[in-house]
């Protein structure tokens, strides 16, 4: 029997290539097709009795799935179908194919299971408690009730991943949680709430990644039928960057070898990008033991990694070291804020028309990106001709103008939405859809956005004389009712007079119901107003996919919610019987709080476009997705945000580790482990970079406060960028 694999090594050591490797062999030793299956006809071809795949490939996220999957189908030539998986779209896959087993076992109602996007799980879990949220008695922090719904729903996440029952969930928070005052019955409120939302889904036959987590390691990894299937169809697992894989992947893991199973994993001690979002790297390093263990050099041959990673982790843990790092890591440093962005952008410019770098050579990595960063920076290099595409940007719905008008065109629409519009919404509408759309052009360049026919000054002047706000039924008046509609000009007013009979038509159908949701008026408006055959920006052509897979999504769920089986509470039957327009304005509500919706499918640009241009991204998501980089930006060098999780990090999530014994999760360990991460993020970055690191750096915060982040050290011992040598 051949002995499974531990490949152990650093960022971009070679790790991926080695699995590539060993996946090649096992297919071409015959491993890569399921055991046959016994026959009574004796004469059946043997090519027929190996058609399925019998290699379970995983990846940590979407975009190294994809990337997976193309080495792998091309260190073959295409002769072996290749399937990847990410640990959860696995889960979810096994969990859907079973579900009658789990309708047996936990006596559900038959019905096909239906996935929740977060985003809906997220409102609907909001309806559900809101009685609870109203009485303020849930000790969970947050700015908002948004904020609170969504760490209590990670709460089930993080419980899920990690093989805990949720009946433990209050006791793990009353033990861990010591900045929280509360009492037991308050923590028990927490317990009872998230068993409430679970029970909902499954009598609704709703999927959720928790409860898919849940079902997985509590009801199928123990049921000897499935442990049978497992072992008939696998015959080995090829696992990449196990670092970032959920707790239960390794029981998993451990279940297939103990079935005789082989398996080559691949690990990253500098990784560890998910610790804190339901990964568990150190439970998952036990499977090391299980296995022959090729460990791999410790830093990139074509990286920064090996000249810097020692002297800059030495830096951070005695300041009094005084050292002059070597010229390729330079800072920049101005007194403001608005100024390093300004003076970053100069410098970038500089470099790329004076041939030093491509565009698409360079990365700009921040530990958060906010609005101001963004904008600016985009706006500078784009002026200058210079790309720049932000990475996997995920930004509410809301903030597209596109969006904003989408969603106003529905309250002209549908009838009793008059209370979600005023005249600044149908101001910014008609400016929107008003741009006549260009023809295709052969690039993206050669596209720029049109004018619209409707200037800000003449939809103002509209929204006030054309507009009828009403509450059940708000729409536009003719050109005519504007007394100087003279002075509008021809282009103004064919442009309004074919938006205000657009709606007219399509109200006068909804009132006949010949349009089944307002998923087909969404349509028809992006068709006639902002597409009509034209070559849409590609933000532009992702903000309008996202609405749509939302939309569709949302109103697939409500048809669910709206069937009425035989024993049903009063609020599902007033449920049933709400008219459309009380769930369109739940929809637009959610997206005006700001959610966050799932990003469509694919998510990325085609690598041509992509590589062409300044990549910009947080730190979480340059290391997610395997970046490399001949020249880095670190922005707000300065930061004390380098060293802590942020956003990255779950409410509560170091008590779902395995390694957590019951104690209170003290400042003390949180420190320790910012430190750990901090050390994690310069070793990983340091070996994703090659030719040289800026490290921008301005006194002052966006807010005004001084900053005296935990890479002040490597700031101040690193060789100023002065003017004169911006093109040295």
């Amino acid at each position: 029997m051949m002995n499974s694999i531990w490949i152990n090594g650093g960022t971009r050591t070679g790790k991926t290539t080695r699995l590539v490797t060993l996946f090649r062999q096992w297919v071409e030793a015959g491993w890569g097709r399921s055991r046959p299956l016994s026959s009574p006809i004796v004469h059946k071809k043997r090519r027929d009795r190996y058609q399925t795949p019998a290699l379970l490939i995983l990846a940590a996220n979407a975009d190294n799935r994809r990337e997976l999957t193309d080495r792998l189908t091309t260190t073959l030539q295409g002769r072996y179908p290749v399937r990847c998986q990410t640990p959860l779209g696995f889960f979810q896959d096994e969990v859907i194919l079973f579900w009658p087993l789990l309708i047996q076992r936990l006596n559900l109602r038959a019905q096909f299971p239906l996935r929740l996007r977060p985003e809906t799980e997220q409102d609907l879990a909001m309806q559900l408690w809101r009685p609870q949220l109203e009485s303020g008695l849930i000790p969970i922090p947050g700015t908002n009730e948004s904020v609170r719904v969504r760490r209590l729903l990670d709460l089930l996440q993080l419980a899920a991943l990690s093989g805990t029952s949720i009946e433990e969930i209050p006791r793990m928070l009353e033990q861990g949680v010591v900045e929280l005052e509360a009492t037991p019955d308050q923590w028990e409120l927490i317990g009872k709430l998230l068993l409430d939302w679970r029970g909902w889904c499954l009598d609704k036959g709703l999927l959720t990644y928790s409860l898919v987590g849940e079902l997985y390691w509590r009801e199928m990894l123990p049921d000897a039928t499935y442990q049978q299937y497992l072992t008939q169809r696998y015959r080995a697992i090829l696992a990449d960057d196990v670092d970032e894989y959920p707790a239960i992947a390794r029981d998993l893991f451990d279940l297939l070898l103990d079935q005789g199973i082989v398996g080559a994993f691949t690990y990253n001690p500098q990784g560890q990008v998910r610790l804190g979002l339901n990964a568990d790297p150190d439970y998952l390093s036990g499977l090391a033991s299980r296995c022959q263990v090729e460990s791999l050099p410790s830093q990139p041959n074509d990286s920064l990694a090996d000249a810097l990673s020692p002297m800059a982790v030495d830096l951070l843990n005695d300041p009094m070291i005084l050292s002059d790092l070597p010229e390729f890591l330079r800072s920049l440093q101005t007194t403001s804020r608005a100024q390093l962005l300004r003076r970053t952008a100069e410098v970038i410019i500089d470099a790329v028309k004076s041939g030093q770098v491509e565009p698409g050579d360079i990365a700009i990595i921040a530990p958060g990106l906010d609005a101001i960063a963004r904008y600016t920076l985009t706006d500078i290099l784009s002026k200058q001709g210079i790309p720049i595409e932000p990475l996997n940007e995920q930004r509410p719905l809301i903030s597209s103008p596109l969006i904003r008008a989408l969603l106003t065109l529905l309250t002209l629409v549908y009838p009793g939405l008059g209370r979600l519009v005023d005249r600044e919404a149908i101001a910014e509408m008609l400016v929107v859809l008003s741009r006549t759309p260009e023809p295709v052009a052969t690039t993206e360049a050669d596209s720029p956005i049109p004018s619209p026919n409707i200037d800000p000054v003449r939809a103002g002047l509209l929204a006030d004389y054309c507009y009828s706000p009403d509450p059940d039924s708000p729409h536009l008046l003719p050109v005519e009712t504007f007394a100087r509609w003279d002075r509008l000009g021809h282009r103004a007013t064919t442009a309004y007079t074919q938006i205000q009979q657009w709606l007219e038509v399509q109200r006068e159908q909804q009132q006949q119901r010949l349009i089944p949701s307002c998923v087909v008026i969404l349509d028809r408006a992006i068709q006639k107003f902002l597409w009509n055959g034209s070559n849409l920006p590609y933000d532009q052509i992702s903000a309008l996919r996202e609405l749509m897979e939302t939309a569709q999504h949302y109103w697939e769920v409500d048809g669910r919610l709206r069937k009425l089986p035989a024993h049903t509470t009063d609020e599902e039957i007033a449920r049933g019987g709400t008219p459309p327009q009380a769930t369109i304005s739940q929809f637009i509500q959610l997206l005006r709080r700001g959610t966050v919706t799932a990003n469509s499918f694919p998510v990325r640009r085609l690598p041509a476009t992509a590589n062409s241009a300044v990549t910009l991204a947080t730190i979480f998501q340059y290391r997610a997705a395997r970046g490399y980089h001949r020249w880095h930006f670190w922005l707000d060098a300065g930061s004390h945000l380098w060293s802590q999780g942020g956003a990255a990090t779950l409410f509560a999530a170091p008590l779902f580790l395995k390694d957590w014994f019951g104690q209170p999760w003290t400042e003390a360990d949180k420190i320790q482990a910012d430190e750990e991460r901090l050390q994690r993020i310069l070793q990983d970055l340091l070996g994703r970079v090659r030719d040289r690191v800026y490290l921008c750096h301005s006194d002052l915060a966006v807010n005004g406060t001084e900053q005296t982040g935990p890479l002040l050290n490597l700031v101040h011992s690193s060789i100023e960028l002065t003017v004169e040598s911006v093109v040295s």
